[in-house]
C-alpha cells in the first residue's frame, strides 16, 4: 500500500510519467529512460491493483499508459511506428532499443486488465518498427541506438564508453534486446508467427552466446574488459528464456535461464541484496546496492522456484527480506521518497560534486517482486 502511494503521489508526475532519478542531495528529480521507467511503473501499480483493487492504483496506471502512448511519432514521419523515447542523461535525445522493449510487459498488461487494446497496439507498433528496421537476421540482433532527431539508426558508432578504442564489432552497437520479451507479446497479442519466429531467434542467440559465468558478458551495460556485471541486464535475458521455456518446453531455455540465476545467487550480498555492479572477481561497487536488482533477480529466482528448482528458496528469502526492511517509512520527512522501496546510486564528478540517487525503478520492481510473493505459495 505504500508503495503504491509512493508510486502515484511521488514517482509520477502529474502528466502521467515516472520522474526517473531523485537527486537527493538537491531535492530533485531529473528524468532518465522515461519510457522504461513508467513503463514498469504501469506493471508495478497494476500487478499491486489485481491485489488490493485499489481503484487508484489503475487510474495511475491509465494516466501513465495514455502518456506512454503519446510518445508515438507522428504519421507521415520517417520513424513512425517507433517512438519518441528519448534516453536522457549522457545520451540525450538519442533513442536507444531497450528503453522502448523494457517498458512494453505493463502496456500489454494494461490492455488485458482494462479491455483496451490501444496500449498493446503501440506497443506493437514499435516492436513491428523495431523488428523491419533495427533487427539484423544473420546476426539475430537489433542495432540499439535511433537518433530521433535525423532518424540515423547507428550501425558503426555506439555511445559507451567500454566501446570506445576499440576495433569494430558488431556486439558493440547491437543486442540480442530480448529485455521485455516485447515480441512474444506482440505473437500472444496478434497471433502472427513471425513475431514468434524473432522472439525465439534472439533467444537461440541468448543461449549461444552466454558466458561461462552465467551472464552475458558480451552485451553492454556488462563491460568485458573489466569484468563489471551489470545488477538487471542478465536478468532479463534469463527472464526471457523462461518465458521462451514455457512457450516450447525446449530445456536449452530453461538451462540457461537456470545458468543466470546461479550466477545472480553468487553475487548476492549476505544482506540480501544484488549490487548496481559486480565483478567476476567476486567484488561488487558496494556505493549502490540495487533494489530493483534485488526484487528483479527475486522475481526471476521465485518463477524457477514454481518450476520446482527449490535451490533459490534461500535467495528469494534472501532479497524478500531486504526487500521489507529497507523500505522507507510512510513517515519518512522527504515526501519524495516515503513508501519507496530502497536503492541507492553514487557518483562522483571530476568538480568534486557528489551526486546521491534514488531510482524509481526500485519501487516499480519491489511491487513486483511483493505481488508475486503474495500470489504464490512460497511462505515466508
Amino acid at each position: 500500500m505504500h508503495a503504491t502511494s509512493h508510486t502515484i503521489n511521488a514517482m509520477l508526475s502529474e502528466n502521467g510519467e515516472a520522474k526517473g532519478n531523485y537527486r537527493w542531495l538537491k531535492g530533485e528529480w531529473e528524468a532518465y529512460e522515461t519510457a522504461w521507467h513508467t513503463g514498469q511503473a504501469i506493471f508495478g501499480l497494476l500487478e499491486a491493483y489485481k491485489i488490493t483493487g485499489e481503484q487508484r492504483a489503475l487510474d495511475a496506471s491509465l494516466k501513465a499508459g495514455n502518456w506512454w502512448v503519446g510518445l508515438q511519432f507522428p504519421k507521415g514521419h520517417q520513424l513512425e511506428g517507433f517512438l519518441n523515447a528519448v534516453h536522457g542523461d549522457k545520451m540525450g535525445e538519442l533513442i536507444n532499443t531497450t528503453t522502448i522493449t523494457d517498458g512494453t510487459p505493463g502496456l500489454f498488461l494494461l490492455s488485458k486488465v482494462t479491455g483496451d487494446n490501444t496500449y498493446a497496439n503501440v506497443a506493437t507498433n514499435a516492436g513491428a518498427w523495431i523488428l523491419d528496421n533495427l533487427y539484423i537476421l544473420d546476426q539475430r540482433l537489433s542495432y540499439n541506438i535511433v537518433d530521433g532527431k535525423t532518424g540515423e539508426i547507428w550501425k558503426t558508432r555506439s555511445p559507451h564508453k567500454q566501446h570506445e578504442g576499440l576495433p569494430f564489432d558488431i556486439k558493440h552497437v547491437a543486442r540480442p534486446n530480448a529485455e521485455g520479451y516485447l515480441w512474444l507479446d506482440m505473437y500472444h497479442h496478434t497471433g502472427q508467427e513471425r513475431y514468434k519466429k524473432a522472439f525465439l531467434e534472439i533467444c537461440d542467440k541468448l543461449v549461444a552466446d552466454q558466458s561461462p559465468s552465467g551472464f552475458w558478458m558480451d552485451y553492454e551495460p556488462n563491460d568485458p574488459a573489466k569484468g563489471r556485471v551489470h545488477g538487471r541486464f542478465n536478468t532479463w535475458n534469463a527472464e526471457a528464456l523462461v518465458e521462451a521455456y514455457k512457450l516450447t518446453d525446449n530445456k536449452d531455455y530453461l538451462e540457461s535461464a537456470l545458468k543466470c540465476a546461479d550466477a545472480l545467487a553468487g553475487v548476492q550480498d549476505r544482506t540480501g541484496v544484488i549490487w548496481y555492479a559486480s565483478y567476476l572477481d567476486g567484488n561488487h561497487d558496494k556505493r549502490s546496492p540495487c533494489g530493483s536488482c534485488t526484487s528483479f533477480a527475486g522475481i526471476l529466482w521465485l518463477e524457477l522456484w514454481h518450476l520446482g528448482y527449490d535451490r533459490f528458496e534461500q535467495s528469494i528469502r534472501e532479497a524478500l527480506e531486504f526487500t521489507l526492511t529497507n523500505q522507507f517509512s510512510e513517515n519518512h520527512p522527504d515526501k519524495n521518497l516515503a513508501g519507496a522501496y530502497y536503492g541507492i546510486r553514487q557518483r562522483s564528478k571530476k568538480n568534486g560534486e557528489m551526486q546521491l540517487y534514488y531510482r524509481d525503478i526500485n519501487t516499480a520492481f519491489g511491487m513486483r517482486f511483493l505481488s508475486e510473493i503474495h500470489k504464490s505459495a512460497f511462505k515466508e
